[in-house]
């Protein structure tokens, strides 16, 4: 139990906002290890994906987010920490150590925190109003704090980045199993995890220049027609190791976090990742060979209309143990 220094109950709290962090599939692929006065994010590989993810890396792109989330959560709840990322060279599914300790935190950000609850996974078109340069360049420099290159891609480098994303989804279409995992995680009306029906397409065709991944036909309805607004961006970082995927996660969440503050929808766009072939697509076609791509990132104005309600999340007490006294 966290003692005498650090509220337990702070502790809970903050791990009760990482969890609302973005995951494949809204898997929450992620457990926690509360110790006397730390808290270890450990990968959870019975929520792993495996034909949809075989090499892992969306797994530790989603756990990277909830690590982000958890840091954002602690400082405002009054509690500093030191985040140690792979700690264990032994244990590969250990991701991070967070050593906590209390006292007052000088970068809480209570905005930040409160975009924990705000934020959507928005599949839907946009709006045509353009996103201002301010904006996108505050997204960037939210990037760069985790080491991450955030790229927006326009003009040919938009057109490259959607044939990627087209490419890949044909890609899986043939993969033994992929229709099966897909349908098992989304579109339920009910339960604790999984993309919900009422926060998917209806049809996907609809949503504009092919960016919509398949999954099982949701509730939300967009007439035809029209062009989506969004913002194409890719997230990139400089090596292509289990430490830049984590880290793009962190650098993934705080450009989430930071889009929402800005009253932008948002939706991370993981398939193109998946394939090897449409992962060397964006590397080399889109970013020049400079980065390896990490996650393409659509951000746009949300369309008029009902306001989507959160995806479902497990409780806290199916994700967490407690190290033994």
């Amino acid at each position: 139990m966290i003692v005498e220094h650090v509220d337990h109950r702070s502790v809970r709290s903050a791990l009760e906002l990482a969890t609302r962090a973005p995951s494949i599939h809204n898997s929450q692929p992620w457990r926690w290890l509360l110790g006397p006065r730390s808290i270890h994010l450990y990968a959870d590989l019975r929520r792993w994906l495996p034909v949809t993810d075989a090499d892992g890396r969306d797994l530790a792109v989603s756990c990277g987010a909830a690590l982000h989330h958890l840091t954002v959560a602690l400082a405002a709840t009054g509690l500093r920490c030191t985040v140690h990322r792979l700690p264990n060279p032994a244990d590969g599914d250990h991701f991070a150590a967070v050593e906590l300790r209390a006292g007052p935190v000088a970068a809480a950000d209570l905005g930040t925190a409160n975009a924990i609850v705000a934020r959507r996974t928005d599949r839907r078109r946009y709006l045509d109003w353009e996103v201002p340069e301010a904006f996108v360049g505050e997204l960037t420099d939210r990037a760069a704090e985790f080491g991450a290159v955030l790229r927006p891609v326009t003009g040919a480098a938009r057109d490259r980045t959607v044939a990627a994303l087209r490419a890949a989804a044909r890609a899986q279409e043939d993969l033994p199993g992929y229709h099966t995992e897909t349908t098992v995680w989304t579109g339920g009306r009910s339960g604790d995890d999984g993309v919900p029906a009422a926060n998917l397409l209806r049809d996907a065709d609809v949503s504009g220049d092919g960016t919509a991944r398949w999954f099982s036909e949701g509730l939300i309805a967009q007439t035809d027609g029209g062009k989506d607004g969004a913002l194409l961006m890719v997230l990139g970082t400089a090596s292509d190791d289990t430490l830049s995927q984590l880290r793009a996660g962190e650098a993934l969440s705080a450009v989430l976090l930071h889009a929402t503050q800005l009253g932008l929808a948002s939706c991370p766009l993981s398939q193109p990742l998946e394939v090897t072939s449409t992962r060397a697509m964006l590397r080399d076609d889109v970013l020049g060979g400079t980065l390896d791509p990490q996650l393409v990132l659509r951000v746009g104005w949300a369309p008029t209309g009902s306001p989507l309600p959160p995806t479902p999340r497990r409780a806290l007490d199916d994700s967490l143990e407690r190290m033994p006294q």
